[in-house]
């Protein structure tokens, strides 16, 4: 009898959490439109299955066998799910299908598109299906996500605005039933401190700005869920990926450094500004020197950035649109991989780049007419462009239907 009591105060114990993780799943359900997040980790507690493991970034990673890289995707889902399709990342289902394969998402999630928070909630179920699949999926920071989480919405649609209206919405009436429920802590405001009002701006999307800000300043939920796991400068095997690009300076404050206190800003440790290598013409989210195409690379810039981290071949870098799609310069070291695929953003079609594990390169590409439009590439003993991704081996660009 005795035990029976104990077992029973024991349950009563966990209503309160369960009830929590109940209302969180209905939440990202009800926000997603029919998407439940996995648990991150099989061996947490089932009676709390949105338990959050301790946040840790890593830097550098051995190379994989098979590594993908992903360009810039600008709140277009469908778009997105055509680049993971093209890799084999995902299935018929929208579920993981890339194995023990890494694939690394550079950054500019937001802005442009209509889907933000719904590719912000699908790239976060492929990291945890992939992780149960011995796969990895890293996401980055670009400089959008850098600007939102500051306030800058220049970019942002009305789409864009009202699907963070409907978050809120879902959010505050998940906080609502929380604060019902005796032992769970009164949820804090998310408005609070935003005014009510702003000069200049439209009644017409007043509610979705403000939503927005709530969701992504530092500390918003949305901030906290999703973009506090994003790594701002990475290494994999020997390459190197960041949004923008990377100085010496860069390098010598130290890439771990860097993630931590990106990471620490964005949990709201370190005030509303960004850190100053975030801000700026040549801020790492924001350099253009190896990636804008109407002028020529600094590779010896580069050369020198490279040297000084140990082992590492190549940048990848997003940013900046290929019109001519995914290409490299400087003898292999600059691969420039935003093509620019958003409807919102130049509407090219999706391709991604592929390394694998001999360090060999070539492009997965939807473009029918990829291979004929590039052909003197393709053909020629050139030192830039898309004929470098050829290798000695006699790999060759590839082309998939998405």
């Amino acid at each position: 009898m005795e035990n029976k009591e104990e077992n029973q105060k024991a349950l009563c114990k966990h209503i309160p959490d369960l009830l929590s993780s109940f209302v969180d799943t209905f939440v990202d359900f009800s926000v997603t439109g029919g998407l439940f997040l996995p648990s991150q980790n099989p061996s947490l507690d089932p009676r709390n299955p949105h338990q959050e493991t301790p946040l840790s970034l890593q830097t550098r990673y051995p190379a994989p066998d098979r590594l993908i890289a992903i360009g810039d995707l600008h709140g277009d889902l469908e778009k997105s799910k055509q680049a993971l399709r093209l890799a084999g990342l995902i299935d018929g289902s929208d579920k993981w299908a890339g194995g023990p394969a890494t694939a690394v998402q550079v950054g500019d999630v937001l802005d442009r598109g209509d889907d933000e928070i719904k590719i912000l909630y699908f790239l976060e179920k492929l990291k945890r299906e992939a992780m149960k699949d011995g796969g990895n999926f890293i996401t980055m920071n670009g400089n959008h996500e850098i600007m939102n989480i500051e306030g800058d919405f220049r970019y942002v649609t009305k789409l864009g605005l009202k699907e963070f209206e409907d978050w809120a919405y879902w959010y505050c009436l998940g906080n609502e039933m929380k604060s019902l429920c005796v032992g769970l802590e009164k949820p804090k405001d998310i408005y609070d401190g935003i005014p009510l009002n702003f000069r200049g701006v439209d009644s017409e999307v007043l509610q979705g700005i403000r939503a927005r800000i709530a969701a992504l300043r530092p500390n918003g939920p949305i901030a906290n869920k999703f973009l506090s796991k994003n790594v701002t400068v990475l290494v994999v095997g020997d390459s190197i990926f960041v949004h923008g690009g990377l100085l010496a300076r860069h390098v010598e404050y130290g890439l771990e450094r860097i993630n931590e206190e990106v990471r620490d800003w964005i949990s709201g440790l370190m005030g509303k500004a960004a850190p100053r290598y975030c801000r700026g013409r040549n801020a790492v989210v924001w350099l253009r020197k190896y990636s804008d195409v109407e002028k020529n690379c600094d590779c010896s810039m580069l050369e020198h950035v490279l040297a000084t981290v140990p082992g590492v071949k190549r940048m990848i870098m997003g940013h900046t649109i290929q019109e001519d799609g995914i290409n490299v310069v400087c003898n292999n070291r600059a691969v420039r991989i935003d093509v620019g695929m958003s409807k919102g953003c130049g509407d090219g079609l999706p391709e991604v780049l592929e390394i694998n594990q001999n360090s060999d390169l070539r492009v997965l590409t939807s473009n029918p007419l990829y291979q004929s439009k590039h052909k003197s590439y393709l053909d020629a003993d050139t030192k830039e462009g898309l004929g470098l991704l050829i290798t000695e081996s006699g790999s060759k660009q590839v082309e998939v239907k998405a």
